[in-house]
């Protein structure tokens, strides 16, 4: 089977060497190249031509946004994460708008980095749970306004339960198990169970991607 290549885009050296050392450890993954600036990372793209580059936001010269957007003008198919330590909802929209497959924020569980870097390599979109809650009210390209009714929405998920919408809202809220079994008045092991069944219903990989599918198609 084929590695998934990476262009490492990163300005903290030791960062960049934990990295490379996980992905070291991975069979299926590579770092084929590295870059500690915008502009480097701009050439590294367009001559090594990876299949996903991880894009941190804070570089020393231009942003990784602006080096993101130089990149897709040049190769629009390429397939950048988005890996960094901003919480900030310019910043996300912005990142998300130029075209970046995924928002990921450093503290990320290592084995959930590695899932996020397969699925978006099979093209995927991940939003790091931390920030859906800067997004929901948003219009952008990447994510549509509010155009789809309830009804719509019901119209093409009608297995899902009328519980199973109230969970839904507050995983769209950010909440955890626990929250939500505390706001609906129920045990964790039921939100557990709920969450688990929205999860398979929409026929997506995790309780994020959830969260995404029922803000594009309009439910919250």
């Amino acid at each position: 089977m084929k590695s998934i290549s990476i262009l490492m885009v990163e300005d903290h050296k030791l960062l960049r060497v934990g990295l490379k050392s996980l992905f070291n450890d991975t069979s299926d993954i590579k770092v084929i190249a590295e870059a500690d600036n915008g502009k480097d990372a701009i050439e590294k793209a367009k001559v090594t031509k990876p299949d996903i580059i991880l894009m941190d936001i804070g570089l020393p010269d231009i942003s990784g946004i602006e080096a993101a957007k130089r990149i897709l003008d040049v190769n629009p198919t390429q397939k950048i994460i988005m890996l960094t330590s901003h919480i900030n909802e310019k910043e996300v929209m912005e990142s998300l708008n130029t075209g970046a497959f995924a928002y990921v924020i450093k503290d990320i569980n290592t084995e959930i980095l590695i899932m996020v870097i397969k699925t978006v390599n099979q093209g995927a979109i991940w939003l790091d749970p931390q920030i859906v809650p800067l997004i929901r009210d948003k219009s952008s390209c990447f994510i549509p306004p509010k155009q789809t009714s309830r009804a719509a929405f019901r119209a093409q998920h009608a297995n899902l339960t009328e519980r199973e919408y109230e969970v839904l809202k507050l995983v769209v809220d950010g909440q955890s198990n626990a929250e939500i079994a505390d706001t609906l008045t129920i045990s964790e092991h039921t939100a557990k169970a709920h969450v688990c069944n929205i999860i398979q219903k929409l026929v997506v990989d995790d309780r994020t991607q959830a969260a995404v599918k029922a803000i594009k198609e309009g439910l919250v």
